[in-house]
């Protein structure tokens, strides 16, 4: 029913996409409030060193929770946004992957804290558990396919708050330790996929799904998952060239750069989120490409406006995380030219989703981490923490292309190629018009 009721929109964009959209951005601006305040906190209490250790774990973790994930939340859309019947084994199959998948990321985890000799590294593992629950968190899949995630938004709000007061804690107690502010963080994370599960119980089938019934289940979601720690690592694998060229603290003042950068792609981020349900039941009845039109191009021009306004102030925003900081500022304004990237690109990786191109979705991912590890190679050494941004700009740019042209070769218009330079042209002006009032500033 809820199909056919939006088709009668006549394929416009429903207002449940920009609702949920609407939505995640506010529970996300509190998380990034919650963010921004862990940093600083962790930056008082932690030295230059321990910083960017910090930060360092935090992006591994952010690798490992693709490792848990597995693309099983996508391929659970794919099999359930159509059919909401096979609910119950979808979900058992894809748990039972994610517990796997978890417990091997805390392996991974283990192994290379060992490997580094890592001071308190038996807590730097136990807090790489929290990844595991990610298995409860699948429990969203019917709110996600209703498009309605104002549970999830709110349960999500009180993790990242969570995450904060046990950072509060340790800073009040003086703990000048960069594990227990990890641990502590992770603990907010899991506390948060409970809650998740807990709140979305009465939303569950009542009978209990056989997992074997999916057959082909990890099948699928394997490219994806595999595609999804190919992102993971082309945008964090430069954290290793950098620690070993410039060090940890430079490694600190460029994660925060990153920091922004994520900030900044939360739009594009929530609403591929939001929207794939739609984009996959609009696939199904033939009108995928006017879909793509009718989202796609105004979300890319806004983004590179926005992010060339942002173009000439990029010091005094970093400055206030600290005057140190501001050493990352060319750095960030790549990062810029990164996140108009990422508004087209995410959209049209999501569409791959929609059409079942799985392991188109990883070539181009894979492809992705070796034109970015092999740039890092030369513009680390040469150009240090900017270069590493100009890596990370080069390479969603080429994602960002090769996910329209594999859309385009199956067959799916994109409507006219003119509105979709609105990106770049929006980001060229803004860029000009910031740097004209940062010169009379």
């Amino acid at each position: 029913m809820g199909v056919e009721r939006e088709r009668e929109t006549g394929g416009r964009v429903p207002g449940a996409v920009w609702r949920g959209t609407a939505l995640q951005v506010l529970g996300r601006f509190w998380g990034a409030a919650c963010t921004l305040a862990i940093l600083w906190l962790a930056n008082q209490a932690l030295d230059g060193a321990g910083f960017g250790r910090f930060t360092f774990y935090i992006a591994l973790f952010a690798w490992l929770d693709s490792v848990a994930n597995m693309g099983t939340g996508q391929v659970a859309v794919q099999r359930t946004a159509a059919a909401p019947g096979r609910m119950a084994s979808v979900l058992a199959a894809a748990r039972g992957i994610r517990v796997r998948a978890g417990l091997f990321g805390v392996l991974l985890c283990a192994t290379f804290v060992l490997s580094k000799d890592e001071p308190d590294g038996a807590w730097i593992v136990l807090a790489s558990l929290y990844p595991v629950t990610h298995a409860l968190e699948l429990s969203t899949i019917p709110a996600r396919n209703a498009l309605s995630w104002s549970v999830p938004v709110a349960v999500r709000a009180i993790a990242a708050a969570l995450s904060l007061a046990n950072v509060a804690v340790l800073h009040a107690a003086d703990v000048h330790r960069p594990a227990l502010y990890l641990l502590g963080v992770a603990l907010g994370s899991t506390a948060g996929n409970v809650l998740l599960h807990l709140a979305s119980r009465r939303h569950l089938p009542v009978e209990r799904g056989e997992a074997a019934s999916e057959q082909g289940f990890f099948r699928e979601a394997l490219p994806l998952g595999v595609s999804a720690l190919c992102a993971q690592t082309y945008f964090y694998v430069d954290n290793l060239f950098i620690e070993a060229w410039c060090g940890l603290e430079p490694l600190g003042h460029y994660n925060v750069a990153v920091r922004v950068m994520s900030w900044s792609i939360m739009l594009a981020q929530y609403t591929t989120l939001t929207v794939l349900p739609w984009l996959r039941r609009e696939q199904l009845a033939g009108a995928l490409g006017p879909a793509l039109a009718r989202l796609g191009p105004p979300l890319f021009a806004g983004a590179g406006l926005a992010c060339g306004l942002a173009f000439a102030w990029t010091e005094p925003l970093l400055g206030l995380f600290g005057d140190e900081f501001r050493a990352a500022s060319g750095s960030l304004r790549w990062l810029l030219g990164a996140t108009t990237a990422i508004y087209a690109g995410s959209l049209f990786m999501t569409a791959l989703v929609a059409l079942g191109k799985n392991v188109a979705s990883l070539w181009i991912a894979a492809l992705g981490v070796l034109l970015n590890v092999g740039l890092n190679f030369w513009a680390v050494p040469a150009l240090g923490i900017e270069g590493a941004a100009l890596t990370t700009f080069a390479t969603e740019a080429f994602v960002s292309l090769a996910g329209a042209l594999v859309i385009l070769r199956s067959g799916v218009s994109l409507g006219s190629p003119w509105r979709w330079l609105g990106g770049p042209l929006g980001f060229a002006a803004g860029a000009g018009l910031s740097s004209l009032l940062a010169m009379g500033y």
